[in-house]
């Protein structure tokens, strides 16, 4: 499958929660575009006026104002609102702070990267590096004795640490540089406190502390090392994910935060394994025996229509709601103030965002399995290497239920146990819904769900591009010989497509980005099922065509790694013959050079020579009639040219010019076979 495809996909994807590539650029445009330009200035002013309340007031009304509304959000940002706020971290009144650092948090989550880098940049981290240890010293307080200060004091002092996690996790996305600052406040005992205490405080700020913790811990050697230096850390890891089978067995009924929770620590046991002994984990496969547990019940017990047509009814009610409260100069607004349908949607938000986070995880779980087929299983015993092929077999098992399910006769055979157990879970997650990939002509009615949404079926979709990545890497004949559950798979992934449609432009970014993951999947079905399944002319013509409009050299490698599995089915000549034309058609010849980089070059040689390296099969009439063999020998030079442009000092470079090299002595050497046929 080539150097293309990687088996760990990027974690985060565009984190703005609500997008704003639609709207036009500039200050002018978002001036526009936002119906709320009378109350910009007053903010302004007033932030930076005598009066506490005035300061108080304006913190707050930026809160309310970018809710749900990115060109609010860019008017305010071209005003300098993120140095006014970071101004007010240092204000003489505790109430500013607090409402200040509730905005900042607001702004990270809403803008996503780019806010996040303006905050590094104008010197957040400063103040922020005061507020750690007095949330500590005031939390050890609180646990100490929790009458020592009123209720609502308690919630004003949890509230301002859960937005200063934050604030602390979103900045650790944002760069390096933030990230290597960050390093230098060794936050983890001061996270790991919540986690401990979990029991005596507020989900929320638990969770934030523990969504900090595991982005510190991605690939992050100082936070790893902290947290594996102590043994308690990882013991209250294990015991956060313990209760997994009362809590996580139904998603859709379960307290989303509490499953967030537990899905968070085990990802932070998964970015710093291999676990030190003498832990009671570090004896057992942290992947296949506490993570996918935990994890599987939750992707197979998730429906996205249900939770979007939920979304679609409280949206509803939430348009027809009177509206409470009117900004208001005279009326400080209260930032917790939300309708009902306001407060469900979040919770909705919630649920999908932990869905996402458990997709993520999955991901990278998937990446890593030498053996696919890991469905939960009762028996722990462990399998000697003797009887490996007999266990993977009584594995592969399925009853006729699950056969039914599958639309298969009991003639046929078994639906290999990973497919019920992961696959097809991903497959349901990968569909959208009316409220995923929403018109430009008509906005998302709710930014968030549907932002969330999206993000849920790319993780989906990263998550199966692991799997079949994995499945080629493995060679299975078990489960290459199921072609009927190969053709489902790979009709449900078109299905998905369909759906999503084909429209570019502003704000379709997402709708793309399913259209590049889903190809790179196909190339995995492809692989597992090379020459078993029967393509169709429609499909073969979208991957040209998205091929051709690409400008993605792995994209287009990908496209062509599809094309090739598809054009190996031994009866499909006509479509060998369109699918092989086009290979033909981007190759050098003579003084022309090849249409493509190198990358999508050397797949589409290696492809020609795979198609037809067996000169017995039916469509091997198309090389000879098409006389192919010219074709090839005047791509010779092009593609040693091709080869030695590859630069070993760039990024993938060394691999790049081995690969090229070696597609290019295979040409030489299928070039001289075939003449030998002399067919």
């Amino acid at each position: 499958m080539g150097k293309s495809q990687k088996k760990k996909s990027m974690r985060r994807h565009n984190p703005m929660r609500v997008p704003d590539s639609h709207l036009p650029q500039g200050l002018a445009s978002a001036a526009q575009s936002s119906t709320r330009n009378d109350a910009i200035l007053p903010i302004i002013q007033k932030m930076e006026g005598a009066d506490a309340t005035d300061r108080k007031w304006a913190c707050v009304a930026v809160s309310n104002l970018i809710q749900n509304d990115p060109s609010t959000r860019r008017l305010l940002q071209g005003k300098n609102i993120v140095g006014a706020l970071i101004t007010r971290l240092t204000d003489n009144e505790e109430e500013v702070v607090v409402e200040a650092i509730g905005a900042l948090r607001n702004l990270c989550i809403d803008g996503g990267y780019e806010i996040c880098a303006e905050m590094y940049n104008k010197n957040i981290l400063t103040p922020l590096k005061t507020f750690v240890p007095k949330i500590s010293s005031v939390l050890s307080q609180y646990l100490s004795n929790p009458k020592a200060a009123p209720e609502n004091a308690q919630k004003l002092v949890y509230g301002f640490a859960d937005n200063v996690i934050t604030v602390l996790w979103c900045l650790s996305e944002t760069s390096n540089k933030a990230l290597n600052t960050i390093n230098e406040l060794h936050l983890t005992p001061f996270l790991m406190s919540f986690l401990a205490s979990r029991d005596k405080l507020p989900l929320a700020p638990v969770v934030s502390a523990a969504q900090c913790l595991y982005v510190l811990t991605d690939d992050n050697i100082p936070a790893i090392k902290e947290v594996r230096a102590d043994a308690t850390y990882l013991s209250c890891l294990m015991s956060i994910i313990q209760p997994q089978n009362t809590l996580h067995t139904e998603f859709m009924k379960s307290d989303p935060h509490a499953v967030t929770l537990a899905v968070l620590a085990a990802g932070i046991l998964r970015n710093v394994s291999p676990l030190p002994p003498p832990t009671a984990v570090s004896q057992k496969d942290l992947d296949k025996d506490i993570i996918f547990p935990l994890l599987q019940p939750i992707i197979s017990s998730s429906s996205i229509s249900q939770i979007s047509d939920l979304a679609q009814e409280l949206i509803t009610t939430q348009t027809n709601e009177p509206q409470i409260e009117n900004l208001s100069l005279k009326h400080t607004p209260k930032s917790d103030h939300r309708s009902t349908a306001e407060v469900d949607l979040e919770k909705v938000e919630t649920r999908l965002r932990a869905l996402q986070l458990t997709l993520e995880i999955l991901t990278s779980t998937c990446a890593t399995l030498p053996d696919p087929e890991f469905a939960p299983t009762d028996d722990d015993e462990e399998v000697e290497d003797e009887d490996l092929d007999k266990a993977e077999q009584d594995d592969g098992e399925m009853d006729t239920d699950v056969n039914e399910v599958n639309g298969m006769d009991a003639d046929q055979p078994p639906v290999p146990a990973f497919i019920t157990a992961l696959v097809n879970p991903l497959l349901a997650l990968i569909q959208p819904s009316a409220l995923s990939f929403p018109p430009l002509a008509s906005p998302s009615p709710h930014p968030p769900t549907t932002s969330a949404l999206s993000a849920i079926h790319i993780n989906a979709l990263e998550c199966l591009n692991n799997v079949f990545l994995s499945l080629a890497m493995s060679k299975r004949p078990d489960i290459s010989e199921d072609v009927v559950s190969g053709q489902n798979i790979w009709n449900d992934v078109w299905s998905a497509l369909a759906a999503v449609g084909t429209q570019t432009g502003p704000g379709q970014e997402r709708r793309k980005e399913m259209w590049d993951k889903a190809v790179g999947v196909l190339w995995g079905i492809g692989n597992v099922w090379k020459g078993l399944l029967e393509p169709n002319e429609e499909q073969v013509q979208l991957l040209i065509q998205f091929c051709n409009s690409s400008s993605d050299p792995k994209v287009k490698t990908q496209c062509i790694g599809s094309l090739e599995c598809l054009a190996q089915h031994p009866q499909s000549i006509v479509c060998n013959r369109v699918i092989c034309e086009y290979l033909l058609s981007i190759l050098p010849s003579g003084s022309t050079p090849a249409s493509v980089a190198t990358e999508p070059l050397v797949q589409a040689v290696a492809a020609l020579i795979d198609i037809y390296s067996d000169e017995n099969l039916p469509y091997d009439i198309n090389f000879r009639q098409g006389q192919y063999l010219d074709r090839l020998v005047a791509s010779v030079e092009g593609v040693r040219k091709a080869a030695r442009s590859v630069s070993r000092q760039k990024e993938g470079g060394r691999e790049l010019r081995m690969r090229a090299d070696d597609v290019r002595d295979n040409l030489v050497a299928f070039i001289k076979y075939r003449r030998r046929l002399a067919l």
